[in-house]
């Protein structure tokens, strides 16, 4: 994908926005707990707190906006060119007291050998000061080796502080400072010792999603607490406002005055994968959002389109299969020719059944193929496609997307159309993604539906298409 080369063109300089970038030294270090916890602790002392993610991720920003009480934004070099992952920042920041952006996996991990699109890259583009978390279980005197290691390997990158996490005692924790104030000149924000309490369950995907949970807040407030009481929050704020004058990239023009439509979006415990950026999109494109509750709405709304993102169907199959209501009328209305876009968990629920761990239930049947659970992930990772050229769509250029499914898609016709050729990643069947019937595109990555090679915009155009063939 290309990459504008700075993000300094065609910008307004000097705009102040504190911010933070919370990385560690390696993946499972406890840095979103901790951001989350930070993210809360801020909020709770009324400071106006905007999350980021870096990567695709959909979970972390579900608990992230929830903690911060604002929407969380992803920020990811494979999907966005870089005046658009600084736009994002700026828009999104600028109402903001502070910016905390979370990494993932550790602070110069990344694709590519040059590092181009690691977490240190992100903070650099960003002029992000960092924040370090470190699992300090059975460390001692190797945290200064580690620490120093780390502002050598790239100088450009300003290592503000660190956070012990995981600490043994308060014993452990004193001979961690004394180490690091004695070899490095890195401050220390916070020690949180090791509490289970905090912990967050996990599933194949990651945390449980914060819309799943009854007790999400409760325990949000729980881990903002114990953070609050083992973080210099004073301190963390003084790193942010340290963060240099950030240039701002110019605004996109706004699109021209369109047709209102009434576009229904599955939202509820089952489906809940949309990206923060996407729903401003939508809403900016004159778009109505109908929230649709998938497990207990009986009928669909009144819509000129349908919207069914990623989440957890097989954890609510049940469910879904007791709402036959729903589901009848969901197959009536692609088989009419209702304009309808789904990624991974919508195109599960879209097929004939779905299967897991020994039963099968049955689901809406607008895909003629049987949805399969596996213990492994089929498909992980970045992806890429290339429009087949018998996509309705019409899409031409490489789309840039990525996947995570434990799933597989069985028995599909072998005359059945598909929009894109998998160039990267498995998608449906290791060679073709999104398949099509109808007016309906339904695939297993997840792509951005923002900007130039985004899924919005020729999405609406279908849905504005049909909805003017209709009133003719």
């Amino acid at each position: 994908m290309n990459q504008e080369a700075n993000s300094t063109d065609s910008c307004k300089r000097g705009a102040q926005m504190p911010r933070v970038f919370v990385s560690a030294a390696h993946k499972s270090s406890g840095k979103t707990t901790l951001t989350l916890g930070l993210c809360a602790a801020l909020h709770a002392r009324g400071q106006t707190v905007q999350p980021f993610k870096k990567g695709p991720d959909y979970i972390d920003p579900l608990w992230l906006g929830m903690a911060a009480q604002r929407p969380c934004y992803n920020l990811d070099f494979h999907m966005m060119h870089r005046d658009e992952i600084a736009r994002q920042f700026c828009r999104a920041a600028s109402s903001a007291r502070l910016s905390l952006i979370e990494g993932n996996k550790g602070l110069y991990d990344g694709l590519d050998l040059d590092g181009s699109n690691s977490n240190a890259a992100l903070a650099k583009l960003l002029g992000a000061p960092v924040v370090l978390v470190i699992d300090a279980r059975g460390m001692t005197r190797g945290v200064a080796p580690l620490i120093l290691g780390y502002q050598a390997f790239d100088p450009d990158i300003r290592i503000a502080g660190v956070i012990l996490n995981n600490l043994g005692g308060s014993r452990h924790e004193s001979k961690l400072r004394a180490v690091i104030e004695h070899y490095t000149d890195v401050e220390v924000v916070g020690a949180v010792q090791h509490d289970a309490s905090m912990q967050i369950a996990e599933r194949h995907l990651g945390l449980v999603p914060a819309n799943e949970q009854e007790a999400a807040r409760a325990r949000i407030r729980h881990v903002g607490e114990r953070v609050a009481a083992q973080v210099d929050l004073d301190r963390l704020l003084a790193i942010a406002d340290g963060a240099p004058a950030l240039n701002v990239p110019a605004p996109v023009e706004a699109a021209a005055s369109v047709e209102r439509v009434r576009i229904g979006i599955a939202r509820d415990q089952a489906f809940g994968f949309y990206y923060s950026e996407d729903l401003d999109s939508l809403r900016a494109a004159n778009v109505e959002l109908i929230e649709i509750d998938t497990l207990h709405a009986q009928t669909l709304p009144d819509v000129d389109g349908l919207i069914i993102g990623g989440g957890f169907p097989e954890m609510f199959m049940s469910e879904l299969e007791a709402n036959t209501a729903l589901r009848t009328r969901i197959r009536s209305a692609i088989e009419a020719g209702l304009p309808t876009y789904a990624e991974c968990g919508g195109l599960m629920y879209l097929s004939r059944s779905l299967s897991w761990r020994g039963e099968t239930r049955n689901m809406v049947g607008a895909v003629p193929g049987d949805t399969v659970m596996h213990e492994r992930p089929v498909g992980r990772g970045y992806a890429c496609l290339q429009p087949t050229g018998a996509d309705r769509w019409r899409e031409s250029a490489s789309i840039p997307a990525h996947e995570f499914h434990y799933s597989s898609l069985e028995n599909l016709p072998d005359d059945s159309i598909y929009a894109y050729e998998v160039t990267r990643g498995h998608g449906i069947d290791g060679v073709h993604d999104g398949y099509q019937r109808h007016n309906l595109l339904a695939g297993y990555v997840h792509r951005r539906g923002s900007g130039e090679q985004g899924w919005i915009a020729p999405f609406l155009n279908q849905v504005r298409a049909h909805k003017a063939r209709a009133a003719a």
